[in-house]
Order: structure tokens, then C-alpha cells, then sequence
């Protein structure tokens, strides 16, 4: 039986992607060694660094002077790395979900935290609007995509005080206007790679800002002078995310990526909408995640959600229950999930409705 991988994350990666960095796995560019085995160092291993890094770039548009770096520690040791390399007094963070209200926590040891807005009494259905920004603040801290509550911020705020973004679960599902940020940051198990890489981009003339002591391995400046390689970067998922870069690229880039991002959400939700079994828990359509999808049991067939959760696991559906804060199903709809994925859902919910 065919899987339907609607994993939140770590989740679904191109098979091609799967399939190379397993075979570098065995053997490395013939050398008769593992990229597991081989030093970081190494002449055949910078090259898939710079190629990264370039793509990276080149998808992106990212403007000159920023550097790509990739680092170990997760989206969480960035949510402690930006104020400490960016948080001289002030900073403000909008709060939509779980993520950003644990980079609020972090900020506040290093300054002032101003909370411009935040949906946390409706549950995080919602993305905050019409807030204002104080001009004070040395920057502003998004989060572009709950995976959890399943709401998505996908244009670049336009705001008077340097942006910061938190793009872990949907980087390369939309173009970005990098020239916005001074930093946008996230761990890599979503559109990516594997876990175990971070990736940061950040503004060169950003750093060195602050006039507190920065340690050496969370100072960005050490990675930017270092090329990602001051200590020892996790070498396979680096290099599985060279291969997704090449997989985005030949697949016709971010606008592709955001075409089928489109066309997968659009149809998954309409077919939640016709449904008369379920319900969206976004309550603005225009804040709903393209990335995960959060949906629920209608109240009067609320008793059928874990009848339901059986029926599509049966039938191949793979991750799809709701994160234990919303409750319900979570489809995750990343880069690499084929549109296929999601008409089988679609026939799992449009047979199970007829059952009932």
C-alpha cells in the first residue's frame, strides 16, 4: 500500500533527494569513503557547501551582503542567537503560535520585549493585523508559518525597524523579500533536509551591533568569517539539503514551488469547506496555512474523530493527527508532498462522509 507522508516535520523529502544522499551515504563522489566518514574539510566536501550556499542565493533573489550559513542547534538555539546578536535594548515580537511565544521567552534575557499583538485567546486561529510597531525597537520578530495552529503570514511585513523571520516550515513555498530581514532563520526538517542543519541568513552589516560579549559559537560573525565551518556542520543533512536545492531548481524554482503549494492547499481545503463531517480551525481564510493544514470534526460528528484518524491511517494516510493543543487532523502539505497525496486524502474524507 501506497504512504500519503503528511508528517509535520521531520517529513517528506523528494525521493531523489532520499535516494543520492543515500548513495553518498555508501560511497562519496567515488572516493570509496562515507560522507559520513569524511572530514568537513575535506577538498571534495567544500564544494557542496559553496553549491549550497549559491542556490540558496540564487532561489531566494537574496541581495548582496547577506551571508547563507548552516549551523547545528535547531530554530531553537536561533531563538536565543538573534537577541543575543541583535537585542541591544528594545525588541518587539508578534505572537502567533507556540514558536513565537518561545523566541519571546528567550529575547526577554537580553532587553526589553514588546508584544505587538498576539491570538493567543482565540487559540492562535488568526494572524494579528493593523498593529503598530514601536520605532524604538532594534527589530521585529515574525513567525511566517505556525505548523501547529496552522496559520501562515505569507507576505513580508512592511515596517520601519529591521525585520527578523522565523521560516522554518515554509521557506521555498513562496518568494521572499529578503532585503526586508536582517535574519531569517529555521531548522531544515520541514522543505529542506533532514533534521539536523539550520540555516541562517543573515545581513552582513547587521553584526556587531550589540556591546555585550557575544560567546564565540553563538556570535553569527564567527560563522560568517568561518563559511559554516568554524567547528565541525552536520555534513549529510548539509548535503541532502544541496540536493533538495537542486531538486527546487529543476523543478522550476520558488514560483513552482508556490504554484503547487497553492493548488494542493486550495484543493484540500475546499473539499474541508463542502464537507458537511468537517471544519477549518483558521477562522480567517486568508491567514490559512498553505504548509499545514489544520482541520476538525464537526461538532455534531465530533465522536467520529478517532473513527476517522483509523479509517485514513488504514488507507495509507501517514501524520495527519492534530497537533495535542488543537486537536483534530494536520495535513502537512511541504514542497515535496505530491498533489497525488492530496486527492487520496480528499477520497479518504469523501468516502468516509458517505459512510456517515
Amino acid at each position: 500500500m501506497k504512504k500519503h507522508n503528511f508528517n509535520a516535520g521531520p517529513s517528506i523529502l523528494p525521493r531523489e533527494v532520499i535516494e543520492n544522499t543515500a548513495k553518498a551515504i555508501l560511497d562519496f563522489n567515488g572516493s570509496g569513503l562515507s560522507l559520513m566518514e569524511i572530514s568537513h574539510r575535506a577538498k571534495d566536501f567544500k564544494p557542496v557547501v559553496d553549491e549550497a550556499v549559491a542556490l540558496f542565493k540564487e532561489l531566494l533573489n537574496i541581495p548582496d551582503g547577506y551571508s547563507v550559513l548552516f549551523l547545528g542547534g535547531g530554530a531553537s538555539m536561533e531563538f536565543c542567537m538573534v537577541p543575543y546578536n541583535f537585542l541591544e535594548k528594545k525588541a518587539a515580537y508578534l505572537n502567533t503560535g507556540t514558536w513565537a511565544k518561545k523566541a519571546m521567552k528567550e529575547a526577554k534575557g537580553f532587553g526589553e520585549v514588546v508584544e505587538v499583538a498576539s491570538s493567543a485567546d482565540a487559540n492562535y486561529s488568526f494572524i494579528p493585523k493593523n498593529y503598530t510597531v514601536p520605532a524604538d525597537v532594534d527589530y521585529l520578530h515574525i513567525t511566517t508559518n505556525n505548523t501547529i495552529f496552522g496559520t501562515e503570514l505569507r507576505t513580508d511585513p512592511d515596517v520601519n525597524v529591521p525585520l527578523v523571520g522565523d521560516m522554518s516550515s515554509d521557506i521555498f513555498s513562496r518568494p521572499v523579500d529578503v532585503s526586508k530581514y536582517i535574519c531569517i532563520y529555521g531548522g531544515a526538517q520541514k522543505n529542506l533536509a533532514p533534521a539536523g542543519v539550520t540555516f541562517v541568513i543573515v545581513k552582513n552589516d547587521a553584526v556587531g551591533k550589540v556591546s555585550r560579549y557575544i560567546p564565540t559559537m553563538l556570535n553569527y560573525q564567527t560563522h560568517i568569517d568561518g563559511g559554516s565551518m568554524f567547528n565541525t556542520p552536520p555534513v549529510v543533512p548539509i548535503y541532502a539539503a544541496l540536493q533538495t536545492l537542486r531538486w527546487i531548481k529543476a523543478q522550476g524554482g520558488v514560483t513552482e514551488m508556490e504554484r503547487r503549494a497553492i493548488e494542493r492547499a486550495d484543493m484540500l481545503y475546499s473539499e474541508i469547506d463542502r464537507n458537511k463531517l468537517f471544519v477549518g480551525t483558521v477562522t480567517e481564510k486568508e491567514d490559512r496555512s498553505r504548509m499545514n493544514i489544520c482541520f476538525v470534526m464537526a461538532p455534531e460528528y465530533k465522536e467520529l474523530e478517532a473513527d476517522f484518524l483509523n479509517f485514513a491511517t488504514e488507507r495509507g494516510m501517514v501524520g495527519i493527527k492534530g497537533h495535542r493543543s488543537v486537536g483534530g487532523f494536520r495535513a502537512s502539505c511541504y514542497n515535496a508532498l505530491p498533489v497525488e497525496s492530496v486527492k487520496a486524502l480528499i477520497d479518504c474524507m469523501q468516502e468516509f462522509e458517505k459512510l456517515h
